[in-house]
């Protein structure tokens, strides 16, 4: 049995029942037999269904945005945006797909010869809680218009959007088999990745979930696509526009309660502009409304799990007692729920926790350092390479800081963020591959070769 935890109340919310062995073989080999006939139905007919699930997305919103509140903790403003964002994610793949994967021509020796792009058969995506709609259809839009069939195994934290998603489908009329929502246990997912049904896995999530995905894949010989965590720097630089760059990354650091991969982590901040730019930023920080997610005007919900908590609370704790400041929150609050106020931390430096580590929670994190060179070389000493923002009146110097930059996308003054449009990922421990965008369609595919004499 899965059950999710209300993180606002502490209190059950949902059960969903694990799946057994017996059915877990059949939807697989559901998947198997659907795909032979969903990859001879083409772009036009895929891109029907893909269409039709975004307008079902749309007409069911506030459910399901209420689904994520009651799950995971997400406010629900925020909650029904990420149904929109799911919704022209499925959009975008249906308008898109047959450009981003046409047949290319490449010349050679031969009469003629191109590459061709092939569906590969059933994928396995592997997603976490904190986005349960955009995460599952940024995995599915692409996967489906390709032309594979899709295994969900949603985490445990969120049962009932995985339940959900199955729904959506349906209703959107997917043809039987092309799509399946696996509810099971964690350490049952090997066997999925090692099901020779199974071609290859997406995940998101950990770094060191991921790594035990990359290597269970690995020994099978199947590739996988993995989207990890991420410490991503916001350099604000002293040409800045520092009322425009303290709005924008109190938003980036807030968003989902901090619990975002990409969210600015490490703001790393010119000297000259330092003291100026930490009270623009403290200012926002502290105006933000802490509290229940399912209220309108609540700017920041609970974190998703109390041991989740717990953890970012450790981070603060060890950070400060290494000599950084808390200018604001840094305590844990009592009564219901798994709140954790709006915290700024100053002072900090590459040897701290909050700096070594992911923070997933609501933490800002300031860093001060003397010149661009010095902000680029502290932003790139991370194990992580995610994201990355850089604020300065130069659009110009931005533009070369970025290709300095070890991450795997860069905002130059403006919000790290995912667009269907836009292929995303990261380096180093941060991940291997790309999502969205051409680029995110291309990594379930057969890159075919054909040369004609």
């Amino acid at each position: 049995m899965l059950r999710s935890i209300n993180p606002a109340t502490g209190q059950l919310q949902y059960q969903v029942e694990t799946l057994d062995d017996k059915t877990v073989e059949e939807r697989i080999g559901a998947a198997q037999a659907a795909f032979s006939g969903w990859a001879a139905a083409g772009f036009e007919e895929r891109g029907r269904v893909l269409r039709r699930l975004a307008g079902v997305l749309r007409d069911d919103a506030d459910r399901l945005a209420m689904l994520m509140v009651e799950e995971m903790g997400k406010p629900i403003g925020e909650a029904r945006g990420e149904i929109e964002k799911a919704a022209w994610c499925a959009e975008h793949y249906a308008q898109h797909a047959s450009a981003y994967l046409r047949t290319e021509p490449i010349v050679s020796d031969a009469s003629r010869s191109y590459v061709q792009y092939l569906p590969l058969g059933v994928i396995a995506g592997i997603l976490p809680w904190n986005a349960p709609f955009w995460l599952a259809l940024r995995f599915i839009a692409p996967t489906l218009m390709a032309g594979n069939t899709c295994l969900l195994k949603h985490d445990p934290n969120v049962p009932a959007c995985g339940e959900a998603m199955a729904g959506l489908l349906e209703q959107a009329g997917a043809p039987a088999g092309i799509f399946a929502n696996l509810p099971l246990e964690t350490e049952r997912v090997a066997n999925i990745i090692r099901d020779p049904r199974v071609q290859a896995v997406s995940f998101t999530g950990s770094e060191r979930a991921g790594g035990v995905v990359a290597s269970t894949a690995a020994a099978e010989i199947k590739h996988s696509l993995l989207e990890l965590g991420g410490s991503d720097p916001a350099i604000v630089l002293a040409d800045a526009d520092l009322d425009e760059a303290a709005q924008t990354i109190c938003l980036s650091r807030i968003i989902n309660a901090g619990q975002s991969c990409i969210a600015a982590k490490r703001i790393i901040v010119e000297a000259a502009v330092h003291d100026e730019f930490v009270s623009r930023l403290h200012a926002r920080l502290a105006a933000l409304r802490v509290g229940n997610p399912a209220r309108e005007d609540t700017d920041v919900g609970p974190i998703a799990r109390t041991d989740l908590r717990e953890e970012l609370h450790r981070q603060v704790q060890d950070t400060v007692a290494a000599g950084a400041k808390c200018l604001l929150g840094g305590q844990m609050p009592v009564g219901e729920g798994f709140y954790y106020p709006v915290t700024l931390l100053t002072g900090v430096d590459a040897g701290m926790v909050a700096a070594r580590e992911e923070t997933f929670g609501p933490v800002a994190v300031v860093m001060k350092v003397d010149d661009e060179q010095e902000a680029v070389a502290l932003a790139n000493n991370t194990r992580y390479g995610l994201a990355a923002a850089v604020w300065t009146a130069s659009t110009e110097r931005a533009r070369r800081m970025a290709a300095r930059l070890e991450a795997g996308q860069v905002a130059i003054n403006g919000i790290v963020k995912t667009d269907p449009r836009l292929p995303s990922g990261g380096v180093k421990r941060s991940g291997i591959g790309r999502e969205l965008g051409p680029h995110g369609i291309r990594e379930f595919v057969n890159a075919q070769q054909v040369w004609i004499a």
